[in-house]
């Protein structure tokens, strides 16, 4: 069975999704979970029981739902029941710091959080910074006052009548921006269906997948990437093994065991497969395809996975703002020598580009520009902040804050990041959330964060540091004190000490100027 699909009848609904399948086979398994088989029958009547335990604690439609915690089959049949009222899931990045977390909850307006035991310390400080939030449900046992889903759930598996609208939201990820502040990015359930809606392309021929095959997923759920293949997966209506979180053990373990076919990761996850020796000599022969995307992968590993794991690859480049992929390069040009391993790829059909300039122009074919992306998987809107709204919501394109070139053939390349925003390991952060965090300390004066090529995670973060005189920091106690302010994975690596920061007639840091000596040198070693 194709996943693409060409007729009015088509599903546009995490409900109609779910329905077709428990209807036609709702025997067929729907998940794997440490074991834990659940048909896609099952999954439908235990989200009707979430669903309704939804209603009796007064979840309505468009009330946000938090849900604070790693992967799991639970995660998925949560967001299930959500849909079946109408409620809109937020998805929480369990990796943020506490004050991060509290402020999500506060915008976001939630009423009900479901968290994991790893978070009850996390969720006790989230709780008392979100004053609508009325409902904790533990995802384990009872923790204080808070119910365990198994006494909290009802007993009714009836899907409750409530009318849900392919334009109707039904997730709501957050990512940052900026102004250091995060926002909502409001996705209707339309835009994971709809631009997958597209007549037969052999090009798109990996995004072709059958009832049996069995999709493993490995990267997190409060990502678009991770979210994005597990709904690939449910489309298709075929079996998806989940993990809490990747190891590269466990990714060993678990493709010869259930026999998977595909996979999403990123760059960083692949290169710690390929350094475990058992890679080597481990079955991938059920292995048909690794899509890879979120990060900068370096041709060389891109290589050295093409050998060892002997299947296909596509690289997916998008963002939270279009729900993900909206452009790919397909298998057919992951060929060694080829100048298209370097280009994020083609659109997929149901997708537009165009690349404009700084006073919002056509540019010239081969020409750098911003690039703009038209796709049915465009965000409803960020939540209550209308001004964000308009600035990247324009006329039908998002505006995506990169800058690339298309090819004579339609490649696009990405050729910087007009917003400075830095990909490491899959996460995106932004350079003035660091460099708040840095500025605070009574020894800096003037700080730039930026972006530098790293073999491991793509990117990594560096600080570029100008101290007050007379003041001599360490570079292992600035990154503590950064450890201090925000998530970890966004603390600089590397701190570089200068003397001044490079700035433009109006005062603008060069950043372009600073990252110049690190992205030459990668070049040169190409």
């Amino acid at each position: 069975m194709s996943t693409d699909m060409t007729n009015a009848s088509a599903v546009r609904s995490f409900n109609e999704l779910i329905a077709k399948h428990a209807g036609a086979q709702p025997d067929s398994n729907a998940t794997i979970f440490n074991g834990r088989k659940t048909s896609y029958g099952e999954l439908d009547k235990i989200s009707n029981r979430f669903a309704n335990a939804l209603l009796d604690a007064n979840i309505r439609k468009g009330t946000r739902v938090g849900i604070l915690a790693k992967n799991s089959d639970t995660y998925l049949q949560l967001l299930f029941a959500c849909a079946k009222v109408g409620a809109v899931t937020v998805g929480l990045n369990w990796r943020l710091a506490p004050a991060e977390l509290s402020y999500i909850a506060k915008d976001s307006d939630m009423e009900l959080l479901f968290v994991g035991a790893e978070f009850f310390d996390t969720a006790e400080i989230v709780s008392a910074a979100a004053p609508k939030l009325k409902h904790i449900v533990s995802l384990n046992n009872a923790y204080q006052q808070w119910p365990a889903i198994a006494d909290w759930t009802s007993d009714d598996d009836k899907l409750p009548s409530i009318a849900v609208s392919p334009d109707d939201a039904a997730l709501q990820l957050y990512t940052s921006g900026t102004t250091g502040h995060p926002k909502g990015v409001v996705l209707a359930h339309k835009t994971f269906f709809d631009p997958w809606i597209y007549e037969a392309d052999p090009l798109m021929a990996w995004n072709d997948i059958s009832q049996d095959e069995v999709c493993l997923l490995a990267m997190p759920f409060f990502h678009v990437g991770g979210i994005g293949l597990c709904f690939m997966s449910l489309r298709a209506g075929c079996s998806a093994v989940i993990v809490p979180e990747f190891s590269p053990m466990e990714f060993l373990r678990l493709v010869p065991e259930y026999k998977v076919t595909r996979t999403f990761l990123v760059p960083a996850a692949i290169r710690t497969v390929l350094l475990l020796p058992a890679a080597a000599t481990t079955d991938w022969s059920s292995l048909k395809l690794v899509i890879y995307g979120a990060a900068p992968m370096p041709e060389a590993l891109l290589l050295e996975a093409l050998k060892i794991l002997k299947c296909d690859f596509t690289q997916l480049y998008g963002m939270t703002e279009v729900c993900g992929a909206v452009v790919h390069l397909p298998p057919q040009d992951h060929i060694e020598g080829s100048p298209r391993l370097r280009a994020a790829g083609i659109p997929i059909p149901s997708t537009r580009v165009k690349i404009i300039d700084g006073a919002g122009q056509l540019v010239k074919q081969g020409e750098v520009g911003e690039i703009l992306l038209s796709s049915p998987a465009a965000m409803h809107s960020y939540w209550k902040n209308a001004d964000a709204t308009a600035k990247t919501l324009v006329d039908g394109y998002i505006h995506t804050g990169d800058a690339g070139y298309q090819d004579e053939d339609g490649y696009l390349y990405i050729f910087d990041r007009v917003k400075d925003m830095i990909i490491s390991g899959g996460e995106n952060i932004y350079p003035i959330e660091v460099e708040n965090a840095l500025y605070h300390h009574a020894d800096i004066s003037d700080v730039a964060v930026i972006g530098i090529p790293d073999e491991k995670w793509g990117e990594l973060v560096a600080a570029v540091v100008v101290v007050n005189a007379g003041c001599t920091p360490t570079e292992s106690e600035l990154i503590d004190y950064a450890k201090a302010q925000i998530a970890s994975y966004k603390c600089p690596k590397k701190i570089i000490f200068t003397e001044e920061l490079p700035r433009n007639a109006s005062g603008k840091i060069l950043k372009r100027e600073l990252r110049k000596p690190f992205w030459e040198s990668l070049e040169r070693k190409i």
